[in-house]
């Protein structure tokens, strides 16, 4: 008999690999690996030394990978509701920016554990974040277990964590020394934006991310105003801009990608960038509408994001896939624009594959990590079922989730997390809201 720790038998596999729907199905964990995965013959389970054995029929379950948030500020959730109904230079130069000038590591740590939380009960395993205090994030993320790549975010003015501009490189030097080798958390390279960061660091930001072979990540083309100010500046489209500057590349994770013509698209997929597409936050801020099936049809790596919960509100990956589907399909009157099983994709293997984890996780294949989830189709919602993929997109929703593994690690077990303390979590972000409560009061300089 094979000794495995935990043994999934006689329910529906959805591997988003090439075996497809296996139904019934039969997978195997062993030292936070898949060790098998296959059809699933009554008896099966005879072949194995199973630590533990769930029999997914029991409670109608459905087991598929864990879901990959290919962008996102995950502190934000401080943020939640703070600011609402305003455009994004309004929203970033009035209450985020200058609230975040009194960002502390403290704020950073309890501010990831809360998104952690959320991501962990909604099915989310991989992220890709970026904000402030990320080694605060990084430590947050350790403990909660799951799989992130998390970068200091970058730009030419001074920041609450490192101080004045230069040091920013330093600081994303050294957090790559210190998190290199760690099983699940990465570092990446991440300057904000065309216009917030000059000529000369993205170019450093570039060199850096090629010479410690890391992700290089940026918000690319995410509003009108920043497509124009570019143009104005220095005669480019954004997309054109990164190119002059020797920053398109495989490495380079561009976030948002909304403003781009045929000419950006082909530029974009000539030197394979990835792209993490953001649809709620993209409408919520009224940013624009991101040529998605031209992305796809490209061949571009498009990964799916929630973005920052101060411009979402959550970061609930079933939800963003469903608003994903619904606004391409009504923005070209085509009910065919993205189907329901490629919008399953962005958020599983395609958002992997953006984030160049995708020898890692985004599928159930035998020997990649076990990045797992089960959930509960036993629900009026979610019955009858004629095909799950359509249900995962158009249906489900993350409270639907009753278990999250990581690298074989139970972080949600029957809806209770197993790595973080709930209430702890919960409490602190309530103290911390106070205090940033005080500061977006009239005259206190939001």
């Amino acid at each position: 008999m094979r000794p495995v720790d935990t043994l999934f038998i006689n329910g529906p596999i959805l591997t988003q690999g090439p075996a497809g729907l296996i139904d019934p199905g039969l997978l195997a964990v062993r030292q936070g690996r898949i060790a098998a995965v296959g059809a699933y013959h009554p008896g099966d389970e005879a072949a194995f030394a199973a630590a533990e054995t769930i029999d997914l029929s029991r409670r109608r379950h459905l087991l598929m990978p864990g879901l990959v948030n290919a962008h996102t500020h995950a502190a934000m959730t401080l943020f939640r509701g703070l600011a609402d109904d305003l455009p994004l230079m309004d929203w970033l130069t009035h209450y985020i920016f200058p609230v975040e000038k009194n960002l502390t590591r403290e704020w950073v740590f309890w501010g990831t554990q809360l998104a952690c939380l959320e991501m962990i009960a909604s099915g989310t395993t991989t992220f890709c974040d970026m904000y402030l205090f990320e080694q605060a994030a990084a430590e947050a993320t350790a403990e909660a277990g799951l799989r992130a790549i998390l970068g200091e975010v970058l730009y030419d003015f001074p920041s609450p964590n490192y101080g004045p501009p230069e040091a920013g490189l330093r600081y994303s030097r050294d957090l790559i020394a210190r998190w290199r080798g760690h099983p699940r958390l990465s570092i990446a390279v991440e300057p904000h934006a065309p216009y917030t960061c000059s000529a000369g660091l993205l170019r450093q930001c570039a060199r850096l991310a090629e010479d410690e072979d890391v992700l290089l990540v940026i918000h690319l083309a995410e509003t009108a105003h920043e497509d124009a100010s570019v143009r104005q500046q220095h005669g480019l489209s954004p997309v054109r801009y990164l190119e002059s500057l020797d920053l398109l590349s495989p490495r380079l994770l561009a976030d948002h990608a909304i403003h781009l013509d045929d000419d950006d698209i082909g530029r974009l997929a000539t030197h394979d960038v990835a792209i993490a597409h953001n649809p709620e936050s993209n409408m919520k801020l009224a940013s624009g509408t991101a040529p998605l099936p031209a992305l796809l049809a490209a061949g571009l790596r498009v990964g799916l994001g929630t973005d920052g919960c101060a411009s979402n509100n959550n970061l609930d990956l079933f939800q963003e896939m469903d608003a994903a589907a619904k606004l391409q399909k009504v923005m070209r009157l085509d009910p065919t624009a993205l189907p329901a099983g490629t919008a399953l994709e962005l958020a599983t293997r395609r958002g992997a594959a953006a984030l160049r984890l995708g020898e890692v996780c985004g599928t159930l294949e035998v020997g990649k990590a076990a990045d797992l989830i089960l959930l509960d189709f036993d629900q009026p919602h979610l019955t009858p079922v004629y095909d799950y993929p359509s249900h995962l997109v158009y249906a489900a929703r993350g409270a639907d989730v009753t278990d999250t593994m990581v690298d074989g690690q139970w972080l949600l077990r029957d809806r209770a997390f197993t790595t973080l303390d709930a209430g702890r979590i919960i409490a602190e972000v309530r103290r911390i809201s106070q205090d940033i409560r005080n500061l977006v009061r009239p005259g206190h300089g939001a």
